[in-house]
């Protein structure tokens, strides 16, 4: 993303010179802009400058993969916040599958959304939440950035995919009621995304401003369907989609959007809760607002908290964002009722919340007890699809090839994934290599004599090249095993076709299972 000129935002015609600080303004409108940021910050433990404004009033953080050790470090780095403000929102974006945080190192404990949704047994979706709930209270979070509502129906979508139930409305709308009832169980936020739905794009918002080219008589019958199930499942936040969707409004997108968030999501779905941007340093709003600029245009729009800090992390960033929140109250292109009403719905939650640490100490009382199930393996060996005219277990030594492909800035690049490693564990005779798209033929090959290939694959339908030598290799050995980890689109191909519906580390069990003839 672009980090320069933020100072200056087009859209709302303001401008703050570097340094300057807004001394002059009343401190009531600094706490106000200070309430509703939710900023990140580097290291495992809250540096000098969160503890501050934390006293000071700043009303929420978000963590991410690098703030996070194990489960005892973030209890203390948490509870280290909540003595210095302990109204203070603790956020995190744990979708558990391919998004996950608080299992970073290791890769997810449970499969994500889409195998769930293959699976499509709600109560089955209702335990995983309530099991991530469950870690999350231990670890003193109290509001998680999950679960994706979108509905995947463009298959070619590169940054929402697996992190989706499906491609029906129905299917997703029933599994993100049944997903927010378990986390919601154990006293920890659901935030149901990214309205008003970034499943039908082909552009990933990290990186560009997607187009939903849809009327709206389509967006009532294909996107919307799961944030209704979500506000009656009472959800507690909503996150917003860094999207153009035209037939809402033709010049804003949808985390500025009067229209999008107030008459939509407001008045006609009749959501009370809190509305959360999706990182506003995504280039899709800063490249063309500034970062400044596309937070003040985000609460004028109707958000009420600014999500911050993925890629901008620093005490500069928030005091720019604050800043810039204060210019356009002052300037009057930003009201400050509409400001003051933000803030005081980050107060509403921050109270509930509150209301809510005795479920949240039950449910991580739950998650320390010795005899706690382990939900996530039994469902992904649920969601595991085997089809093919070729028998499993595996008759001799796999020669495991793991193809890496470019994955979206929502999945951490160190996440483990694959079948390799489980595989290897259950058979000690499995080699293993990872190959990426400068891969030939050749090189699949090498090292496969007198072993049976099995291909470990993420989307190939988006990448030609994968495909191409994919279907190369099954033609040169028709007893090749193919296991795909993301979105099975297509015809399965393959002597044995395995569909894992994601690359959580429980999937890749699962599949090494079958492959080994150990599934339980």
């Amino acid at each position: 993303m672009t980090t320069t000129d933020h100072r200056t935002s087009p859209a709302l015609g303001t401008t703050t010179a570097p340094g300057q600080r807004p001394h002059l303004h009343d401190r009531g409108l600094l706490r106000l802009a200070d309430a509703v940021l939710q900023p990140g910050f580097v290291g495992t433990v809250p540096p000098d400058w969160l503890r501050r404004r934390l006293n000071d009033g700043l009303g929420g953080v978000v963590l991410f993969a690098r703030n996070i050790v194990d489960l005892d470090q973030v209890a203390a780095l948490n509870a280290a916040l909540v003595a210095e403000n302990p109204d203070v929102i603790i956020a995190v974006d744990e979708e558990s599958g391919d998004v996950t945080r608080l299992d970073v190192e290791h890769g997810s404990r449970r499969p994500g959304n889409h195998a769930l949704g293959a699976v499509d047994d709600p109560a089955l979706t209702e335990a995983v939440a309530a099991d991530i709930g469950a870690q999350l209270a231990a670890a003193g979070i109290t509001l998680d950035y999950a679960p994706a509502a979108d509905v995947n129906n463009n298959p070619a979508n590169p940054v929402i995919g697996v992190r989706s139930f499906g491609g029906d409305p129905d299917l997703v709308a029933r599994h993100t009621a049944a997903w927010i009832r378990g986390l919601q169980s154990t006293g920890v936020a659901a935030c149901a995304k990214h309205f008003p739905g970034h499943g039908d794009t082909g552009v990933d918002s990290h990186h560009g401003l997607p187009i939903i080219e849809v009327d709206a008589a389509r967006l009532g019958q294909v996107e919307l369907p799961p944030f209704t199930a979500a506000i009656d499942a009472g959800v507690r936040s909503i996150m917003t989609a860094h999207l153009l969707v035209p037939a809402l409004d033709p010049e804003r997108p949808a985390t500025m959007s009067r229209s999008v968030l107030i008459d939509l999501l407001r008045e006609q779905l009749g959501f009370k809760g809190l509305v959360v941007t999706d990182g506003i340093e995504m280039a899709s709003v800063s490249q063309r607002y500034g970062l400044g600029g596309a937070a003040a245009l985000a609460i004028a729009g109707g958000a009420d908290a600014i999500c911050v800090g993925g890629e901008s992390a620093d005490e500069a960033v928030v005091e720019l964002l604050r800043t810039s929140i204060v210019d356009a109250v002052v300037s009057g292109e930003l009201p400050e009722s509409r400001l003051a009403e933000a803030a005081s719905r980050v107060a509403t939650f921050a109270a509930e919340s509150a209301a809510l640490r005795g479920a949240r100490a039950a449910a991580a009382s739950q998650w320390h007890a010795a005899d706690r199930p382990e939900v996530g393996l039994a469902a992904a060996r649920r969601a595991l699809r085997v089809t093919g005219a070729g028998t499993l277990p595996l008759t001799g030594p796999a020669h495991v090839v793991e193809f890496g492909v470019a994955t979206n800035l929502a999945i951490e690049a160190r996440t483990p994934w694959g079948v390799g490693a489980p595989l290897k564990e259950l058979r000690p005779d499995t080699t293993v290599v990872r190959l990426d798209e400068h891969a030939g033929l050749a090189d699949v090959l090498a090292g496969a004599d007198g072993r049976i290939p099995v291909l470990v694959c993420r989307d190939p339908h988006r990448h030609p090249w994968l495909a191409r030598l994919i279907e190369a290799v099954v033609a040169a050995r028709p007893e090749t095993v193919v296991v795909e980890m993301g979105v099975a689109a297509g015809e399965p191909i393959g002597a044995v076709h395995l569909a894992t519906y994601g690359a959580a580390a429980v999937c890749g069990q699962a599949a090494a299972e079958a492959l080994a003839g150990s599934a339980r």
